[in-house]
């Protein structure tokens, strides 16, 4: 593309910096000012962005950028895509505490709590926003309570990604799953979930529900905490501790997910390779993970349909995450580039159709209301999660990629292989939440 053009495409240096960030090497605070071009550091519409998303995601986000980036009111961005994880984070609290950070940056929503109360982030200004069409209203509440600490807004949502069902339409047809006009028949009972994953094995004749967790470190941790909130018990972690679970609503859903992936109609021994081909396959009729598998899905030509996870206990509950844009704090902000990185976040929400064909719900909801969005499934099929979406709890270690996650996961991994109980796999999940409890946070 010209380089006369508002909208740089990201350059082999961004892409260098981003493998740079992923073998983990730490830049100094004076490093960072490389990140921006003279040119950038001194026009208010030209804005430094970071954010994790290569691949496919990359691409999309590309092409929204250059979607706002055209005409006159337009930007000139230089994006800079740091490979996602640790580093990631890690490189974002160092150019923060030294002041010398990008415009914008992307987080996990629900690494938000490690972060704000630091001071390494910048909180938005709701008067500006406001003037860009962007306000608590046109969000689903659950994700807009979590872009807040402290009852100030660190982060503006850009999508919620659930934790999710996919099915093979046809399988479940055959296995007196769907009701006369083809919708899925409600799944509202543990019972009536392990029901159908036992007709669907029984048509496949090899599985039901395939779900991949082995050696795998958040799968777990994501289909637990959806079916905890769903029984409407506490999980709160104190600061300090020590944490305050249900154990028993905790050993329940335990139970459940024991019985559910027991090795006979529904295999408890695979990793997230294996169930995906065993469902691209068509060797089992549902598939429990992330909407950011429907890319893959979609590829295989397999039938495909989705729908939010079940809700199999008390009360509507699933367990999301959300990308989210932050302000990584500045020693002294320009009020006029802060001003356009209002104005550049409002812009890409507007243009999230373009995110939503990958599977991401947008979090903008006059997108979600469009009726092109209507017109994309499966996506539509489950834009409710939206509305019901559990995070991490709010606290520094908790959240994407994070240690605590795989912390959660080894257990629950040991019960779904039959080498220990529920009972025993809670009361080492607590033991761990604990010892966690009692450590600080080192940023803050």
């Amino acid at each position: 593309m010209s380089p006369s053009l508002p909208f740089r495409p990201v350059s082999r240096r961004g892409v260098l910096r981003g493998g740079l960030a992923g073998a983990g090497a730490l830049l100094a605070p004076g490093a960072l000012a490389a990140c921006g071009s003279p040119v950038a550091s001194s026009d208010p519409s030209s804005l430094r962005v970071w954010d994790p998303f290569s691949g496919g995601d990359g691409a999309l986000m590309d092409e929204i950028i250059s979607t706002v980036s055209d005409g006159p009111d337009g930007f000139s961005i230089d994006r800079t895509i740091l490979e996602w994880g640790s580093a990631y984070y890690t490189k974002l609290a160092m150019s923060s505490a030294g002041g010398r950070a990008a415009d914008v940056a992307v987080v996990h929503l629900s690494r938000l709590a490690g972060y704000a109360p630091g001071g390494l982030l910048d909180p938005w200004d709701l008067d500006i926003l406001a003037e860009f069409g962007v306000a608590e209203e046109v969000f689903a509440s659950a994700i807009w309570r979590r872009a807040h600490y402290d009852g100030t807004l660190y982060a503006v949502p850009l999508d919620t990604h659930p934790f999710i069902m996919f099915y093979n339409p046809d399988l479940a047809e055959q296995a007196g799953l769907l009701d006369s006009s083809g919708a899925l028949l409600p799944i509202d009972s543990p019972e009536a979930l392990k029901d159908a994953g036992r007709a669907l094995a029984d048509v496949t004749g090899h599985a039901g529900i395939y779900f991949g967790h082995v050696v795998d470190s958040a799968q777990n941790w994501r289909q637990f905490l959806g079916l905890y909130a769903q029984t409407g018990a506490e999980f709160d972690l104190p600061e300090g501790g020590p944490s305050r679970i249900d154990r028993d609503a905790a050993v329940r859903v335990m139970s459940f997910l024991m019985e559910l992936y027991d090795g006979s109609a529904n295999p408890g021994n695979l990793n997230t390779e294996s169930a995906l081909a065993g469902f691209m396959g068509g060797r089992g009729g549902m598939l429990m993970g992330g909407d950011w598998e429907l890319t893959t899905l979609r590829e295989s030509g397999v039938p495909l349909a989705a729908a939010p996870y079940p809700q199999v206990f008390e009360q509507p509950a699933a367990y999301a995450d959300s990308h989210a844009f932050v302000l990584p704090r500045q020693e002294n902000p320009d009020p006029e580039r802060r001003r356009e990185a209002h104005r550049y976040v409002a812009e890409i929400l507007k243009a999230s159709l373009t995110w939503a064909t990958a599977g991401h719900i947008p979090a903008y909801q006059p997108v979600v209301e469009q009726p092109e969005y209507a017109e994309l499934k499966p996506q539509s099929s489950y834009a409710s999660a939206a509305e019901v979406a559990v995070l991490d709890p709010p606290n520094w270690f908790a959240g994407a990629g994070s240690a605590f996650q795989n912390s959660m996961c080894q257990p629950m991994q040991a019960a779904l292989l039959g080498n220990a109980s529920a009972e025993r796999t809670v009361d080492r999940m607590i033991s761990e939440l604990d010892s966690l409890l009692e450590q600080s946070n080192p940023v803050a």
